[in-house]
């Protein structure tokens, strides 16, 4: 993903109070989405690695008035910095690749730890759409998914 030209992806950054560990742990806990992350219905883990977490997951979700299901391999090469997904199968989308970027804060106190968390994705839907309708579609998707992913992991690591 790191040598698509900037306009072929969406890319979006906020700032967690929580540690590289505790955001990495949200990532990786797909079973909850349906809980926080709006438009998806239902998850289930297919394949996982030696310690548990997930190689390849199917979700079922909502969006622009569609059900869509699609299947997500897991890369955890890099972990706890780096949670990437890409599609394998999928009805709706053509093309699915998304991760997560975490990185110690240099906001971050002796306190408090605090991680920039980096938030890539590129969608192309099989269904043709105006390029204004999934601009928009996109850019709600990244705000809700970077503010839910957010709260998601400072309640949880209080």
């Amino acid at each position: 993903m790191h040598d698509l030209p900037a306009n072929e992806h969406t890319v979006v950054l906020t700032t967690v109070a929580a540690s590289i560990e505790a955001c990495f742990e949200v990532g990786i806990d797909l079973e909850s989405y349906p809980q926080w992350v709006q438009g998806i219905a239902s998850v289930e883990v297919e394949e996982r690695d030696l310690h548990g977490r997930p190689l390849r997951a199917r979700f079922e979700a909502t969006g622009i008035g569609r059900q869509a299901a699609y299947v997500l391999a897991y890369d955890l090469s890099e972990a706890p910095n780096r949670l990437a997904w890409t599609m394998v199968e999928g009805d709706l989308t053509s093309r699915l690749e998304g991760a997560y970027l975490f990185e110690p804060s240099p906001t971050a106190t002796a306190d408090e730890e605090m991680t920039d968390v980096t938030y890539e994705l590129i969608v192309d839907l099989a269904v043709p759409l105006p390029g204004y309708v999934k601009r928009r579609a996109e850019d709600k998707i990244l705000e809700a998914a970077l503010q839910r992913f957010a709260a998601r992991v400072e309640a949880r690591d209080r």
